[in-house]
């Protein structure tokens, strides 16, 4: 079974940091994109940032300068660093798999991120 488990979400203070964890099992991703999605209450679901195979990245306008992703992919896991978080940052952050961020395939179950002011 596939499966894509997020760890590391958490209570954080405005200014803070959290790194989020995202390890995939039951089969190798090589070859896809890796991704991280949000959704904050009462919000639809939004792309937050990816990477491909290769190592191309892509930020939403409102991670940029703050957040970094990046991979492992001898582990099959992929990392956001999140720095600077602020109250608006706060959501359930989703990991995701696919040949690209349009056609995710897998998603994980979220972890929660809460960013007090």
């Amino acid at each position: 079974q596939v499966q894509l488990v997020e760890s590391g979400g958490g209570l954080v203070q405005a200014g803070g940091s959290l790194r989020l964890s995202c390890a995939a099992s039951g089969r190798t991703f090589r070859g896809y994109t890796m991704g991280w999605f949000r959704q904050a209450p009462g919000k639809e679901r939004e792309f937050v940032a990816e990477m491909s195979w290769s190592g191309t990245t892509n930020y939403a306008d409102s991670v940029k300068g703050r957040f970094t992703i990046s991979r492992d992919n001898a582990k099959n896991t992929v990392y956001l660093q999140m720095n600077s978080l602020k109250p608006e940052d706060t959501a359930v952050y989703y990991c995701a798999a696919g040949p690209t961020r349009r056609d995710v395939q897998v998603w994980g179950q979220g972890t929660l991120v809460t960013v007090s002011s």
